[in-house]
């Protein structure tokens, strides 16, 4: 049976969501929030420890400003929550990404959660937060050459945002896509596609994807 200690999941399919159901594209993500919370409560019933999240891409920065707007403001009551919750519950907070372009309250509280957190060790969610899987790697490789380190995979993957290769991809929303999220870290990952849209996934479709994954045979190239 397969390990999962590294689970990634790319959250599509919140504004459709919201849309086939009459509601507001803000209510999707709202609902997103929601099974966030129980993804995270699966991952500790699991037994995994680093559960990664795609909450906002670079490209999503070409979105209309009200509805990034509200993507932001709905993280920062997200973390005024996890601010609360996650050390209570033994979870770690670590945001990857492109931070520069968030505003400084926004990352002054990003900061606050990590550093009050960083102790726990049942579960560490991984957000990413403007972050690009390319961009990652770039910025990667200009700190391996500002180190004056040879360029390499070694220090390449060490000088990412995240340094820890994924066993689980999850692309939920009917997409067949990774969408530009932890390439490098998925170089040998497994891949399931589903169909419903992220604010749909239950616990029990969850549960399924995670029991599939370990009777999955992984070669790892041999």
């Amino acid at each position: 049976m397969n390990d999962l200690k590294h689970l990634a999941i790319v959250m599509d399919g919140n504004r459709r969501w919201a849309k086939a159901k009459g509601f507001l594209a803000k209510l999707g993500y709202s609902q997103g929030v929601k099974t966030m919370q129980k993804m995270m409560e699966v991952c500790v019933e699991e037994g995994i420890s680093n559960l990664s999240l795609f909450a906002f891409s670079t490209e999503n920065w070409n979105r209309p400003k009200d509805e990034i707007d509200f993507i932001f403001e709905l993280l920062d009551r997200c973390l005024d929550e996890a601010l609360e919750k996650f050390e209570k519950n033994n979870v770690r907070l670590r945001a990857i990404g492109d931070l520069t372009r968030l505003s400084e309250p926004l990352k002054d509280k990003i900061k606050l959660v990590e550093e009050k957190t960083k102790h726990c060790n049942l579960l560490c969610v991984n957000l990413a937060i403007s972050y690009g899987a390319k961009d990652e790697i770039v910025r990667a490789t200009r700190r391996v050459i500002e180190k004056g380190l040879e360029i390499n995979e070694k220090n390449i993957s060490e000088n990412l945002d995240l340094p820890l290769d994924v066993d689980l991809m999850l692309r939920v929303g009917n997409a067949k896509r990774l969408s530009n999220f932890l390439l490098w870290q998925c170089a040998y990952a497994e891949i399931y596609f589903s169909e419903t849209l992220f604010p749909g996934l239950t616990k029990r479709e969850f549960k399924k994807i995670i029991k599939e994954y370990r009777k999955r045979e992984r070669t790892f190239g041999r």
